[in-house]
């Protein structure tokens, strides 16, 4: 049963893909038995490298995928079942996607008006003042204005055409966003607009953020709790402060250490961190599994890994 704790509740999800057939049958495990919560009114972060399943996760949770096993609860209601009209309904009222690139999520051939207004004559607003006033009225609060919306997306920037992508997700008021790597298309520049727009708009709007990244940077500004992915699975959930000043899973510390400083004297000589699993973990007698190694950090680990990271915490405190 789901938790009256959580808004979005992931309870084991797996999601395979397979190709080919007979012996020559390959199956992928994208995301590979996950399970996490993202409270109201929160931004969770979910980040990894490239491939570790994050986008896949996203679309699995509104359903552009179909999960291969596992269940996702949302508001206390399931929607990984089988795909009804009243599902679809309820998904697409609830829970919007901004997409991670900003020129090909945009239907070329429509102006900015039908983008964003297009969620709302879905969900059968037929007033066309109406909805003339109401895109405009998010266009504005996205950073544009009244002119733009008669234009079409390729008259706008990277940046500009991601803050069309926020309009239309945010105008439809969900109660949560899954936003897809929003900034890793865009220059280092816009970025921070772009965090700071979303930022603005989930206290404006009490939005609950499902933050998908790889950039753990970016992440640690934005996020309350994170959780890191690797090869399709979670291998460490904490609050942002706790997962930056103590991170115990070895790959969280090598991603950690890939991140760049800002003093060039100091980055030239720091220890980086590598991460080789069949070096850092013997799990030929021990299996790993997900555990709360204190409040609201969670780490897979095996028991003898347990016992070692509650030594680190004890002698960090």
């Amino acid at each position: 049963m789901p938790s009256s704790e959580y808004l979005l509740e992931v309870q084991g999800l797996r999601q395979y893909f397979a190709s080919g057939r007979g012996k020559n049958r390959l199956v992928v495990k994208a995301v590979d038995d996950i399970s996490f919560g993202v409270k109201p009114a929160e931004t969770f972060g979910l980040v990894g490298e490239s491939g570790c399943g994050k986008t896949t996760t996203g679309r699995t949770i509104i359903r552009l995928c179909d999960p291969t096993a596992g269940r996702v609860f949302f508001d206390g209601r399931e929607v990984s079942g089988r795909m009804t009209n009243d599902l679809r309904k309820y998904l697409t009222d609830n829970i919007a996607m901004i997409f991670q690139d900003p020129i090909e999520s945009l239907n070329p051939r429509m102006t900015i008006e039908e983008i964003v207004g297009e969620g709302l004559k879905v969900r059968g607003l037929k007033d066309k003042a109406e909805i003339r006033r109401r895109v405009v009225e998010m266009l504005v609060k996205v950073g544009l204005n009244e002119e733009h919306a008669t234009r079409y997306p390729h008259e706008f920037s990277g940046g500009q055409r991601q803050r069309i992508g926020i309009a239309r997700a945010v105008i439809v008021k969900p109660k949560m966003i899954i936003a897809d790597e929003p900034v890793s298309a865009l220059d280092v520049s816009i970025q921070a607009q772009v965090i700071n727009l979303l930022n603005d708009l989930k206290e404006e709007l009490g939005l609950t953020i499902l933050f998908i990244a790889h950039d753990l940077s970016v992440v640690k500004y934005f996020s309350n709790r994170i959780g890191v992915m690797y090869y399709g699975r979670l291998v460490e959930v904490a609050k942002g402060d706790d997962l930056y000043k103590n991170p115990l899973h070895p790959y969280t510390r090598a991603l950690l250490s890939a991140i760049p400083q800002p003093n060039p004297l100091t980055e030239r000589t720091r220890q980086r961190v590598d991460y080789v699993p069949d070096r850092d973990h013997d799990y030929s007698t021990e299996q790993p599994t997900m555990v709360e190694v204190e409040p609201e950090h969670f780490v897979l680990c095996s028991p003898s890994e347990l016992l070692e990271y509650r030594r680190r915490i004890a002698q960090n405190v």
